[in-house]
């Protein structure tokens, strides 16, 4: 362990570089690698060196939408290694490999007491930068982690887990917080619809609460992918009606639980129509405004929940991290594409514009500085 710290700090520069690459948001569907300063850290900060970060859904939508004034860098499912240190910073060392998560709430306001930390303002205040308006930073060389950041929500990465299975340490907490949203019991039947790399993680985790979880996707591949996690109940909606065969796969009622893990308003009066009677529906990546259709008396008459969960909660940050630390689940199988930062528009089109073999993809700024797992 000793050998490998000192390896790690020989591989930093003493001294960080002035400047660095980023993938920076200029509008809408527009982004670009460019030079920009390496962000200066103050007391109580860290200055990281990426190795890999992971992109979101949510990534996609900022740069598809213009949500957000440009200029930016995103990404926020980040794995390095500490470059720096600021005064005052006792817990950590130069050379540590570490995960930080971007949003951490203030535990004391209404939304933290109510356990809404979402709607948190600390938790809306972002917490990693890499330059101009702080937006996660991780599609960056270098990224500053500030203070509350350091203190609350940066987790060391043990000896022996890699880069790329640690970056799940985030997007793993979400989906954890919304399989506890939706009170997942033991024997019920629970749709996923989507197996993407979230749509994998949610089954995964729904099939743990003891849940028996009927999977759908319009690619048959995924679920096949699925299928090596543990997931085996699929059904291609490419060729088959999703209602109805889960009703036949349930004496004709539905669903106790739906989870819609795919984006876009469309499927939410699908997924309501196929849960039993009393049963509930998750939106897990609805998470784009705008307007969609339901029947008013699913939800009235038929006593159907719609619910809702968005981004993480630090109530479940250290069962995320032992989750993903133990590998519980093999979590970097999920990655089927890796681009260095140079490439960075490349791998934005490509998760923007999914096929049916591409799962997660990750940038990864330090890839040629360790390997994956050191």
């Amino acid at each position: 362990m000793v050998v490998a710290e000192t390896s790690r700090r020989e591989m930093l520069p003493r001294t960080p570089p002035a400047t660095m690459q980023a993938a920076v948001y200029r509008g809408v569907n527009e982004v670009r690698v460019e030079s920009v300063p390496v962000p200066r850290i103050g007391p109580q900060e860290l200055l990281v060196r990426v190795h890999t970060c992971g992109i979101c859904g949510t990534d996609l939508k900022k740069v598809a939408t213009g949500s957000h004034a440009p200029p930016r860098i995103f990404g926020h499912e980040i794995s390095g290694v500490i470059a720096s240190v600021g005064a005052g910073v006792t817990e950590f060392g130069r050379g540590d490999r570490v995960v930080v998560f971007h949003h951490i709430p203030c535990g004391q306001c209404f939304y933290c007491y109510h356990k809404t930390f979402a709607q948190c303002p600390t938790y809306k205040r972002v917490g990693t930068t890499a330059g101009f308006e702080p937006a996660g930073g991780g599609f960056a060389e270098y990224v500053r982690v500030m203070d509350w950041i350091v203190r609350q929500g940066t987790v060391r990465i043990p000896d022996g887990v890699s880069f790329e299975q640690a970056c799940f340490v985030e997007p793993l907490n979400t989906c954890l917080k919304g399989i506890e949203r939706l009170e997942v019991s033991p024997g019920e039947t629970v749709l996923v619809i989507g197996q993407g790399p979230i749509g994998i993680i949610l089954s995964f985790l729904a099939q743990r609460a003891g849940a028996h979880v009927i999977t759908s996707d319009l690619h048959a591949q995924r679920l096949t992918i699925a299928s090596t996690f543990g997931i085996e109940d699929g059904i291609d909606a490419s060729r088959a009606d999703t209602i109805q065969t889960v009703r036949e796969r349930t004496q004709g009622r539905g669903a106790d639980a739906a989870i819609l893990a795919v984006g876009g308003n469309a499927l939410i009066r699908a997924a309501t129509e196929v849960v039993r009677p009393g049963g509930r529906v998750l939106l897990f990546a609805q998470t784009a405004r705008g307007e969609a259709t339901i029947d008013p008396a699913a939800v009235c008459v038929e006593e159907k929940t719609l619910l809702g969960s968005y981004s993480a909660s630090v109530e479940l940050q250290e069962e995320s991290v032992r989750f993903v630390m133990d590998r519980e689940m093999d979590l970097e199988r999920l990655i089927s594409h890796r681009f260095p930062l140079s490439s960075s528009v490349e791998a934005f089109d490509l998760a923007a514009h999914p096929g049916p073999d591409s799962m997660k993809i990750v940038i990864q700024p330090g890839s040629g500085w360790g390997g994956s797992s050191e």
